[in-house]
């Protein structure tokens, strides 16, 4: 593979969108990390890439956790030019009322405050390395403007997603880091299988959604991250031609 002197970082990079994206930037020159809990499957993505990728597990709901994982990055490859925070999680789909302390938690402790966790780390290489400065770039999801029935964590933990993308961006500006965000709906990935079967709406009905290819996710991403660090696009949202978002569904 060929190397575009480049350095990403892709958390979440064990399956789904993460997957798809660490592949796509491996297979543009960058030399990825990928992250996530689960030693296995990231192995799984580092073998099927070929090249130009290596592995380190964290826990991005630790903050101890994330600053050894950078600390690590910046010990092998002396900088890092692009973040994708994408790890997320979600909790069960049942009544708001019914939600518990721990299940609130854990979609919250994932969502936002591990990504800001790895955004805090990022700032501190990117500012510091010559060339200085780097682009983060955190997946919203339509969550992050628009909910679905019985999602308040996870609704609620995205808007916060999009705030902290704002924040990001500005407060950025003055190392070169520029910041943005892509908002996902329902691409093909195992999270959105039971779009195939039907998901609740909005009126309680059960509908079958319309998917689309992971990889243009994927071509997206890799879009952003390859722009010059003068150009940004702050927020982007690519989904389903047809699924119910726009209108009255």
């Amino acid at each position: 593979m060929s190397d575009n002197g480049k350095i990403a970082l892709v958390t979440g990079g064990g399956t789904g969108i993460g997957k798809a994206v660490a592949l796509a930037l491996a297979g543009a020159g960058y030399q990825v990390v990928v992250t996530g809990r689960r030693q296995a499957a990231l192995d799984e993505v580092v073998a099927s890439a070929g090249g130009n990728m290596v592995a380190i597990p964290s826990d991005l709901t630790d903050p101890d956790s994330v600053a050894a994982l950078f600390a690590a990055v910046k010990q092998r490859f002396g900088r890092l030019d692009v973040l994708f925070n994408n790890a997320g999680t979600n909790a069960p789909p049942i009544p708001l009322e019914e939600l518990t302390p721990a299940q609130w938690k854990a979609v919250v402790d994932t969502n936002i405050s591990g990504v800001f966790y790895c955004t805090q780390e990022a700032f501190r290489i990117m500012k510091d390395q010559s060339p200085r400065g780097g682009r983060i770039i955190n997946n919203g999801s339509i969550s992050a403007t628009t909910p679905r029935p019985n999602s308040a964590p996870y609704t609620a933990s995205k808007h916060a997603v999009l705030g902290l993308t704002k924040s990001t961006s500005l407060d950025g500006r003055k190392y070169d880091i520029a910041c943005g965000q892509i908002d996902i709906g329902n691409t093909e990935t195992p999270m959105a299988a039971k779009m195939k079967s039907g998901v609740l709406q909005p009126d309680l009905s059960i509908k079958v959604e319309p998917t689309f290819d992971v990889k243009h996710v994927a071509d997206a991403v890799l879009y952003m991250a390859s722009l010059p660090l003068d150009a940004n696009v702050l927020n982007l949202t690519v989904m389903a031609t047809k699924m119910p978002l726009t209108g009255r569904g």
